[in-house]
């Protein structure tokens, strides 16, 4: 009888002991997957604004940095990184900075001032790869702000420099004649010369050449060329 109750005492002794080192590795376990996030959002002014998107375009852009530095005036250190980025850039008017009048008796909108297209908005997705540190040459957190700034004016540049800017300015005129035209008034632009010339750079345009092929006799769709080809 004492060896069956000692036989018990050993039995729930080595349950015990296996059910506390289960919950253990369970609980750490689990305990080494808790994330814990904190953000805190404060907004610090609301403004209103009057700005309309003509044009929006997509671009992509792969940037390289590397910054060489010496050791001892011997020793080359380096660190460089590669940066892939997509922005979405929303190209078009501030409509607080057009100057106009409204001509009850002749029905006439008198345009005085009229601003240049710009990037109201870009909307940017980076991704790093290939990030290399020197031994003493290393990226700090305001490297990385830096680098994405840089990267973010070049998206800005690019988009100045494509289509969307002359994109929009086609769209707005559209727009204000056609507004004008549903009320019968009538549009009347009177801008300085140094504001006409500013948006004379955004009317010229290079024409699409295209020649299409003639259709031979008896041809079938499937024997077309397809678009792209």
């Amino acid at each position: 009888m004492f060896s069956t109750l000692l036989f018990s005492i050993l039995l729930l002794a080595v349950g015990t002991a296996v059910g506390a080192g289960v919950f253990y590795f369970l609980y750490a376990k689990r305990s080494a997957n808790v994330v814990t996030k904190d953000a805190t959002i404060l907004l610090e002014r609301i403004e209103k604004v009057f700005k309309v998107v003509m044009a929006e375009g997509y671009f992509s852009e792969i940037y390289t940095f590397e910054d060489q530095k010496k050791v001892f005036y011997v020793l080359s250190d380096n660190k460089k990184a590669l940066i892939i980025a997509k922005a979405k850039v929303l190209v078009g008017f501030d409509f607080a900075k057009v100057k106009l009048r409204m001509d009850d008796a002749t029905k006439r909108m008198v345009i005085e001032s009229f601003p240049a297209p710009e990037v109201l908005s870009i909307d940017t997705d980076y991704k790093f790869y290939d990030i290399e540190h020197g031994w003493l040459n290393r990226f700090n957190p305001q490297d990385y702000t830096n680098l994405l700034n840089d990267a973010k004016q070049q998206m800005n540049d690019k988009a100045l420099q494509s289509d969307l800017p002359r994109i929009a300015n086609n769209q707005i005129q559209f727009m204000v004649y056609q507004l004008a035209a549903s009320m019968h008034w009538d549009v009347e632009m009177r801008l300085t010369e140094a504001n006409q010339k500013e948006l004379d750079r955004y009317t010229q345009y290079q024409e699409l050449l295209a020649e299409p092929k003639p259709l031979l006799a008896g041809a079938s769709a499937e024997s077309l060329p397809k678009i792209g080809e």
